[in-house]
């Protein structure tokens, strides 16, 4: 329920719950699943912001942490596998106005999606990328992702995997994104303050989740995190440096770090687009077009 909290000028001034982002659709993600840790925590980050749902697209690829915007009230668009990032930044760019938030796996964003990954990050766009990373392919039943362990075996390596992981958050910062962060799902309280300020960073905001698979992921669970992650804000870190950055996310060991890693005023994308300050968002002007003009398009894609 959302509670009025003040009146202003005879007007009252609604503060929406997280219950208020709660989406029609009841996730089917399995029992234990990280993935409700983070959609938690994106509606508490939504509602302590003032966001309304009418002013959040949330775009998704394919994946089990990708069916998030049905899970979610906002304006949503489930997209194709890896192709999330570049259908927000369209988005964005249509209507800068819009809060763009993108959701998804590991194999979706940093596998299928790595060359959409690199460039967005390039190109500095203002959008919030919330990835669930569990270091497997949950949705096709357990193979190893770019982010899996040496060594590992799923389906795909009965072996053990001879692959070297990525490693998310180094890539986005040599990228050349302006906002990189690591959080844990079991930490939701942490979580929810690293996704308020990546939405309010103008730029493109990586939030990187150890989100654990509990199906088929059983190397690292939540009590694997629970024993190894330790804050970066607990230690007297520079978030401007990116080579202090780095070296603290290589660290795979006793001691995992979550937190802010990187952050630097950049201009944006859309800021350096001269065409959005004229006019207000580039979907609420006139199109320039005549009915018929119109008609004939349309008729023509459909």
């Amino acid at each position: 329920m959302a509670t009025t909290v003040s009146v202003t000028d005879d007007k009252p001034v609604v503060q929406l719950v997280a219950k208020d982002f709660k989406g029609p659709v009841e996730p089917d993600w399995c029992a234990g699943c990280g993935d409700f840790g983070v959609l938690n925590s994106l509606q508490r980050a939504c509602a302590e912001l003032g966001l309304r749902p009418h002013q959040i697209l949330t775009v998704s690829g394919i994946g089990c942490s990708s069916n998030l915007p049905g899970y979610f009230n906002s304006y949503g668009m489930h997209t194709l596998h890896g192709r999330s990032l570049a259908v927000a930044t369209g988005a964005k760019l249509g209507n800068h106005e819009l809060n763009v938030i993108v959701t998804g796996g590991d194999g979706d964003g940093y596998g299928i999606g790595g060359n959409h990954f690199t460039h967005t990050a390039r190109r500095n766009v203002d959008l919030t990328y919330v990835v669930m990373n569990n270091q497997i392919y949950g949705l096709t039943t357990g193979q190893i992702s770019p982010t899996s362990s040496i060594g590992m075996r799923t389906k795909s390596t009965p072996f053990g995997s001879v692959e070297m992981p990525m490693n998310p958050i180094t890539s986005a910062i040599m990228n050349g994104a302006t906002f990189v962060a690591r959080g844990f799902s079991g930490d939701v309280r942490h979580l929810t303050v690293l996704i308020k300020k990546a939405i309010q960073h103008k730029g493109f905001a990586l939030v990187d989740i150890f989100s654990p698979c509990v199906t088929f992921n059983l190397d690292n669970g939540h009590s694997f995190f629970k024993e190894r992650v330790k804050r970066l804000e607990d230690e007297d870190h520079d978030t401007s440096d990116w080579i202090s950055a780095c070296e603290k996310a290589v660290l795979w060991g006793d001691t995992i770090y979550t937190g802010l890693f990187y952050q630097e005023e950049s201009t944006s994308l859309g800021a350096r687009e001269p065409i959005l300050d004229e006019g207000g968002p580039l979907a609420h002007r006139p199109l320039g077009l005549s009915e018929e003009q119109t008609s004939r398009i349309i008729d023509r894609m459909m």
